[in-house]
Parts: structure tokens; sequence; C-alpha cells
């Protein structure tokens, strides 16, 4: 009985004793996005802003292996033109895709050479290899964005949290070199405190500088620049990356529903005349 209760106790300490010091992250801000709820939709002009903030900022260190340059010509993409059937031809795809430098091999020679993209291309990688992204970010590798948007909780509200999460460190506590101090982003900073071990910060500490700034980014439609809206426009486009098909998804859910219900008014009303027809 006594090693019994002695287990107990340690396990409670381990369980109880942790939490009342560990840190913790806050958690997402309430943003809305127009393709919440079971009719939502992308809206085109917010993906394609978030797209030129990924390309102009988040592309430098992120990859997003698995998108096509031609993803973004369809239907529900932020480029889609219903004019094309084929994305392919769609000529705002093909000048996106032109604009990249593609690594290739000159078939006549065998050099290694960077030619302009097509639509058919992925986009391409910062990096050479996972060595070299990590000797470029001071040893933390950066993750792919194609499908971050449902591989993080909170999906877009967590992403344009994140990238607004930068506040000045409170005093007390003391940022690791090449770290940077993020409210949104999990870990514990206890160790780092040198306040109240009962009140640590939230937050943990990440690799990732702010990347983003008030005016960093153009846009074409006339939008404020502001950070808010550049991590808002570069969530709803990593969104859509990790699940282009959502609308075409929602659209045959509805439609399965309306079946649905049509389907158990009809056996209800075929119930109720086979057990009336019983009951004579």
């Amino acid at each position: 009985m006594l090693r019994k209760l002695t287990f107990i106790a340690a396990a409670l300490t381990l369980v109880t004793g942790p939490a009342l010091a560990a840190g913790h992250p806050e958690p997402p801000k309430d943003i809305h996005f127009s393709f919440e709820g079971p009719f939502g939709k992308y809206d085109a002009a917010q993906l394609q802003r978030g797209y030129k903030v990924y390309r102009e900022v988040c592309a430098a260190c992120h990859s997003m292996n698995l998108l096509a340059y031609r993803n973004l010509g369809d239907k529900g993409g932020p480029f889609y033109n219903s004019k094309y059937k084929n994305p392919n031809d769609n000529p705002v795809v093909k000048a996106l895709a032109a604009d990249a430098q593609i690594d290739d091999i000159d078939h006549e020679t065998g050099d290694a050479i960077k030619r302009p993209g097509i639509p058919a291309d992925r986009f391409p990688h910062p990096f050479p290899n996972d060595y070299a992204a990590r000797a470029s970010n001071g040893g933390a590798l950066p993750p792919d964005l194609s499908v971050m948007g449902k591989a993080r909780t909170g999906g877009p509200e967590y992403i344009a949290s994140l990238l607004q999460g930068y506040p000045t460190p409170p005093a007390g506590l003391t940022v690791p070199t090449g770290q940077h101090y993020n409210v949104f982003f999990a870990g514990d900073v206890t160790e780092a405190w040198k306040g109240d071990k009962k009140h640590v910060p939230a937050g943990g500490f990440i690799a990732m500088a702010p990347p983003l700034k008030d005016g960093l980014v153009s846009y074409d439609d006339g939008v404020k620049s502001t950070v808010k809206q550049q991590a808002e426009d570069v969530a709803a486009f990593i969104m859509w990356a990790s699940e282009p098909k959502m609308e075409d998804r929602k659209q045959m859910g509805l439609a399965v529903i309306i079946f649905l219900l049509l389907f158990s008014g009809l056996l209800y009303a075929s119930y109720r005349q086979v057990w009336r027809n019983e009951s004579h």
C-alpha cells in the first residue's frame, strides 16, 4: 500500500508540478475568414494578395512542394478564370510560372540549368537541400507550407496569429541568441524567465524572425498593406493550398444532406403506409 501511495504521489507531482510553472501559448485570435462555415467560400482577391505575400516574403525560406502553378488557375483558386477550362491555358498562370526559375538539366550537355517555369511545374524549393536550409536559418528547418493550414490546431487563425505574435519580450525574460519571442508559439520559457515562476509568460521561442511589417508587400487592389492584413491574407492562401477542393466538398455535402432528408421523408411515409395497411 505504501508503495502504491508513493507512486501516486510521484505521478501527481509530475502532472501538477510543471503545470504551475511551465508556459503556454496564447489561444489564436478569433479571426473571421470568408471560407468559414458550411456555406463559406474562398475570397479570390484575398487569395491573390496571400499568394503575393507568400511569393515575396515566405517563399524565401518556406517551400510548398505539393503545389504546382497550374493549381493557381483551378476552380476556386486565386487566379481561376472560367474562360479557360484548362488552367495551363490561363495567361495569368503562365506569367506567374514564367517568373520562377526552375532547376532542370540541359538535354544536350547534361549540365544543370535554370529555366523559366511552366504551369505544370511545382513551386521551386528555396534551398537545394535540408542541410542548406538549416545552415541559412540558424539550424532550424523551415517547414513546408503545402498543408500547414490543416496541420496546425487552429488552422488559418493560428497562422495569422503567429505572424502577428511578436511583442517586446517582458522584463525578466531572456531570449536566446538566434531565437525570437512569440506569444502564440507553443513552448516553455520557464528556464529563461527570472520572474515569479507561477506567472511564466505565455508563448515560446521561435527561430523565425518577425517576417512582416507594414507596407512590406504592395497590394495591386489598393488594400492597405498592414501586418494584420498580410498575415490574414497569407493564412487564407495557405488554407486554400491545404484544401483547394473545399468548396466542392461543401457543395457535395449539402447535396447529400438534402438527399438524405428527402430519402428519410420518403422512408417515413412508406413506413406509415405499410403499418397502416397491417393494422387493417
